[in-house]
């Protein structure tokens, strides 16, 4: 899996090839069928293994204890998710490539990272559900899950600009005006959902 992944790194979903994987890691091609049954099955387990490999160093949005700065929390979550991302996951950089590509048949390495993002989502979800005042959420019952798809929406294009490797984005501060942006944003919804209360 790690020569599958490191191939995938440079050359894509398309220029990975089980002959390639094969050379990197020394195993045959038969050992490669024999556990996954294709690249594609490969790939997919790729996305999974690095999701469960990434998955306990991250802030899991879980809701805070009564009291806690959602803030403070936020800017928290989101420079936990962009110092783990410094290992680049393979996950993500793969996730993302496959995301952006079309095709006729869906490659299972697609279908399995869009599962672990709807697995993300339901988090951050829940998460602002739970800081969210229920009158709000009473009169705006999607109004978690779209604060949790613009909080998705913005990591990814961070995460996008921190792998362009530009010395001139300082990724903490715009994870920081992104924390603001996201709190100031709810803020505004919950306001005028509950009248100003």
């Amino acid at each position: 899996m790690q020569a599958a992944a490191e191939i995938a790194a440079e050359r894509g979903y398309d220029g990975t090839s089980v002959a390639l994987v094969t050379k990197r890691s020394g195993l045959p091609a038969s050992s490669v069928y024999w556990h996954f049954g294709s690249k594609d099955e490969l790939l997919a387990e790729v996305v999974e293994h690095s999701y469960r490999e990434w998955l306990p160093a991250l802030n899991r949005w879980t809701p805070p204890e009564p009291g806690i700065d959602r803030v403070a929390y936020l800017r928290s979550a989101l420079q936990d998710a962009g110092k783990s991302f410094a290992d680049q996951p393979e996950f993500m950089r793969l996730g993302l490539m496959l995301l952006l590509e079309r095709r006729v048949e869906e490659p299972a390495a697609r279908a399995r990272f869009k599962r672990i993002r709807t697995e993300m989502l339901d988090s951050m979800s829940a998460w602002w559900g739970a800081v969210l005042p229920d009158d709000a959420v009473a009169a705006r019952p999607d109004l978690p899950r779209s604060l949790a798809q613009l909080n998705m929406a913005a990591a990814d294009g961070l995460y996008a600009m921190a792998m362009s490797g530009s010395d001139a984005v300082e990724i903490s501060r715009l994870q920081d005006l992104l924390a603001l942006a996201l709190d100031a944003a709810a803020e505004r919804i919950t306001r005028e959902l509950t009248g100003g209360s």
